[in-house]
């Protein structure tokens, strides 16, 4: 049997990602201090590994496909198709940025006053090129964890850092001076799987359902009874990502009308719609919108 071999994301995208993978159809059972969990699909082998080396290994062929950052993407250069974007709302609402940042009294306001200075961070690779491409000569070492903490005790004087809402940053005393980059989750595939049919069809579909889940994580469906007379009172106030659905009830001068909407227009939504004559109005979570 032709097996596809996943990557998942170790760290803070682990569990999310093997929750989006269970509302996309597939259970994922990680067992404690095994990088090898289990998974309910005979044509699926797992394999959890530090985002930082997805690129890699998919571009090695030791995995067929992963989850990974599109930072590490760039960090490791890595020859590899991007098959998805997948941001994780329920996790992060927007991208993850990389930024320079500098104490709150430096005297460092623009990339040109980095001439000659030491800078930490865990990016170095794409760093050096970035500073390379602009013709600034800086001094980029490896950073191997609490990265603000180094600008703070003098050991660097700027630092590149991940952030979403700078808190951490605004915490040490930090100042940003530049956005790097702007990063997000996606999947990754090696070249030679994507060639091969079987593995092309399989990771397509993997691709298709994780999207679905993704699409339906802040959407609701809505359905209601409608009396014929307050029929289009109703599908007037009614958004939709489409058109609503509209069935008519068994022997009744009433309708059944049903809709996909945003979940924040729920609440604003719902008692407009008694208002206008609908009744017996249930929302409910979807899995997958495709």
């Amino acid at each position: 049997m032709t097996v596809l071999k996943l990557g998942l994301p170790k760290g803070s995208l682990e569990k999310p990602t093997i929750e989006l993978f269970a509302k996309s159809g597939w259970i994922i059972k990680p067992a404690s201090r095994n990088y090898f969990p289990e998974v309910d699909d005979p044509e699926l082998s797992c394999s959890i590994c530090r985002p930082q080396e997805m690129s890699r290994y998919v571009e090695s062929g030791m995995l067929d496909c992963g989850v990974t950052g599109k930072d590490w993407i760039l960090e490791n250069q890595s020859d590899v198709e991007v098959i998805a974007d997948l941001v994780y709302s329920k996790v992060s609402r927007k991208p993850t940025r990389w930024v320079i940042a500098v104490p709150g009294d430096s005297e460092i306001r623009k990339l040109e006053d980095l001439e000659g200075k030491t800078i930490a961070t865990e990016l170095v690779g794409h760093s050096r090129r970035f500073f390379r491409e602009r013709g600034i000569n800086v001094d980029i070492q490896f950073s191997w964890g609490a990265t603000e903490a180094k600008v703070v005790s003098g050991l660097a004087d700027a630092i590149v850092e991940v952030t979403e809402t700078e808190s951490t940053i605004k915490a040490h005393g930090l100042r940003i001076i530049h956005e790097m980059m702007t990063s997000n989750t996606q999947l990754i595939v090696n070249k030679e799987a994507w060639a091969d049919p079987w593995k092309r069809e399989k990771i397509e579909n993997i691709s298709i359902l994780l999207q679905g889940a993704l699409r339906a994580e802040n959407i609701v469906g809505l359905k209601m009874n409608v009396p014929e007379a307050n029929l289009e009172a109703v599908i007037a106030v009614l958004p939709s990502m489409n058109f609503p659905t509209v069935s008519h009830l068994y022997n009744k001068k009433w309708y059944s009308v049903e809709t996909v909407i945003s979940e924040h227009e729920v609440r604003d939504l719902v008692p407009k719609l008694l208002k206008v004559g609908a009744e017996g109005i249930v929302e409910y979570v979807l899995n997958k919108v495709v």
